[in-house]
């Protein structure tokens, strides 16, 4: 009888020990490596970001967003891209700071990015299909640089006369 009480006891101890193991190795492998979009620090504040001349790529984001953390890499690579033509911008959609801005663009969604130019008081939504296929952003964002670049010559014609 003892025999059977040491075997049962034995089975139970290494059960638990398992469980423990288990628990502790699948927490460390959850959180091993896990980011968040806020753990990419693209760009600059919004606020020194509209103070400058060059146009803005304003992603909104949220940190439970899987689609937005999945995004960041691409993020982060058009901002090296772009780095001399436009100032790159990350607003946390659920930061007070950012309430005021976030109600006055009317987000559907996230991640959503928009060019937004203080110099002509110009924003626009940058289609979120394309986001993941820098072959298909990147044409939209030349595409608004070149607009740009014609409203600064119809500018200097007009300062000009």
């Amino acid at each position: 009888m003892k025999k059977k009480i040491f075997i049962a006891l034995g089975i139970l101890i290494v059960c638990l020990a398992t469980a423990v193991v288990s628990v502790a190795v699948t927490n460390k492998a959850e959180n091993f490596g896990k980011k968040v979009p806020s753990d990419y620090h693209v760009g600059i504040p919004y606020e020194q970001a509209i103070q400058d001349d060059k146009p803005i790529i304003g992603l909104f984001y949220v940190d439970w967003c899987g689609y937005c953390l999945r995004f960041m890499p691409k993020y982060a690579t058009l901002s090296r891209i772009y780095k001399d033509k436009y100032n790159f911008v990350m607003l946390n959609a659920e930061d007070p700071a950012n309430q005021k801005l976030v109600a006055d663009v009317a987000l559907s969604g996230f991640p959503t990015m928009y060019v937004i130019d203080p110099k002509y008081d110009n924003r626009f939504l940058l289609n979120n299909a394309i986001y993941l296929d820098l072959k298909k952003l990147r044409p939209e964002l030349d595409r608004y640089l070149k607009l740009r670049e014609r409203l600064d010559n119809c500018q200097k014609c007009e300062q000009s006369k």
